[in-house]
């Protein structure tokens, strides 16, 4: 069985359910507002509640949750099935997750309690930092209270700079600034800076923050996108690429990104505004009811954007290391990270050590990385070879954590020896659920419970589906490839591109 709403997706196995028997609880009309206590300053809400439904109920009583994920489309049960976050380093940190301070959640029981038990977590109880970050595997979080702030206004600036000390930079700028977050363009050699802080609540200023990205979007205007790239990459077109990153980087730069000062114009930096006005946006989600002749840039119904993403925590500690080898990679081939601007380069955000058993270890810089995926399984990607290579150093050379709900497989190889208390979550696992029905054959794969994570079979490599070890027998021409630094793709080549 697997809870989901009407939007529910993940990028790797996550949201389905077992089999062909398989059950989904669908939220969609689990999605109250139960109650906001202004004088303790909470909100209690149910698990199908949208990003967007807690952020303007809290602000409609001059409360904030004051870090959240920049898609407000998500529902605050997904949120904390995956470990979403926003950006800091400041306060509690910036996942949403360690600012629930009570869960209830309903887990499978015996014919003695009517197959269906009702728990209460609070503050302070140990299997609350199982519930935090559940991966949707203890039961059914039915309702969920979180601390709220004071409603508070921010101000944000956009800086763009050459990438040269970037390193150096990434593990202090998020100590300097409390809302900060890094756009990087390695193959253009440019980092934009976000500085963003909180402002006393007299400062002029009523900003907007709808990013572009999350707009809605002409679906004919999506599909030529997508044709363009499929053609580029058809045609091995990487100059064609770097060319049209560079176009889609200008537009979102002059365009501040979707900010705007007052809700219709852009007028210049600093934009000033209210927390709940630039946190979060997602208006594709008000797409007009025209027949799909607009949608979300991602809506699967029309033909639009199809992608891999990427996303994991390295340590402060380890950073800029793991920057400079990236530096190093696009030294030896320029071109290899133009794709990635066509997605808006890296988006890197600031996330904290968490209690939850299954939240970040230390304080981190996560990374999220989107670029082209074939509809064609055994059709390489340009430049595979160096997305691959730094999807393989940040797993294996610098020990990165994945994000839970994105990712291809061989990121999760071994991810939950990663996490000190894996061993007390899967004991509230047991305890909760002891016969598995919150569980598929993917959730058991990740939490080590099963083997399985790799599949080895033809172009299992061009889908993230294999890693294998140096003495293997790989076959380059079937798209396999071996770890560290070596690469197979059907070029029938592996080059090794750094140690």
């Amino acid at each position: 069985m697997k809870v989901a709403t009407t939007t529910s997706h993940s990028i790797p196995k996550l949201m389905c359910p077992g089999g062909e028997n398989g059950i989904i609880i669908s939220t969609k009309y689990l999605n109250r507002t139960v109650n906001v206590d202004k004088s303790a300053m909470t909100i209690t809400v149910e698990p199908g509640a949208t990003l967007r439904q807690l952020i303007n109920a809290s602000a409609a009583a001059g409360l904030a949750l004051p870090y959240a994920p920049y898609w407000w489309g998500l529902t605050v049960g997904g949120m904390l099935g995956t470990g979403a976050h926003g950006s800091t380093l400041w306060g509690l940190g910036s996942a949403v997750h360690d600012y629930v301070i009570q869960i209830r959640i309903v887990t499978p029981a015996g014919p003695d309690e009517g197959y269906a038990k009702v728990r209460t977590l609070r503050n302070g109880d140990p299997e609350l930092n199982a519930a935090r970050v559940s991966l949707g595997v203890l039961g059914v979080i039915s309702q969920v209270t979180l601390q709220l702030q004071p409603l508070f206004k921010r101000s944000i600036t956009y800086v763009q700079k050459n990438d040269s000390d970037f390193g150096d930079q990434a593990s202090t700028f998020g100590r300097q600034h409390e809302f900060a977050d890094f756009t990087w363009y390695p193959s253009q050699h440019k980092v934009v800076y976000r500085i963003d802080d909180r402002v006393p609540s007299n400062t002029t200023g009523n900003g907007l923050y709808d990013f572009m990205g999350f707009r809605s979007t002409p679906s004919l205007f999506l599909a030529l996108i997508r044709t363009a790239e499929e053609t580029q990459e058809s045609i091995r077109d990487a100059v064609g690429k770097c060319i049209n990153g560079g176009i889609t980087t200008s537009i979102l730069t002059n365009a501040a990104y979707g900010l705007t000062n007052d809700g219709s114009m852009f007028k210049g930096y600093p934009v000033v505004g209210y927390n709940n006005r630039l946190q979060s946006s997602g208006s594709c989600l008000d797409s007009p009811q025209d027949g799909l002749i607009t949608a979300c840039p991602w809506d699967p119904r029309v033909k639009g954007l199809y992608y891999f993403q990427n996303g994991f925590s390295i340590g402060l500690s380890k950073v800029t290391d793991f920057i400079q080898d990236v530096q190093k990679l696009v030294a030896l081939q320029p071109r290899a990270l133009c794709g990635v601007d066509l997605y808006d380069g890296f988006l890197i955000r600031y996330v904290t050590a968490s209690s939850a058993y299954l939240g970040k270890q230390e304080d981190a810089l996560d990374f999220d990385i989107t670029y082209y995926r074939s509809k064609d399984p055994m059709a390489p990607r340009l430049y595979e070879d160096i997305l691959e290579e730094i999807e393989q150093m940040a797993v294996i050379k610098y020990g990165g954590l994945p994000h839970w709900g994105k990712n291809r497989n061989l990121a999760f190889v071994g991810a939950i020896n990663k996490y000190q208390n894996a061993t007390e979550f899967l004991k509230v696992k047991q305890l909760y659920d002891p016969l598995g029905l919150f569980s598929n054959e993917w959730t058991d794969q990740i939490l080590g419970i099963k083997d399985g994570i790799t599949l080895m079979k033809d172009g299992c490599a061009l889908e993230g589906l294999c890693i294998c070890s140096q003495d293997s027998h790989c076959a380059p021409q079937k798209g396999y490839f071996c770890r560290p630094g070596k690469v197979y793709t059907d070029a029938r080549v592996c080059t090794r591109l750094s140690s």
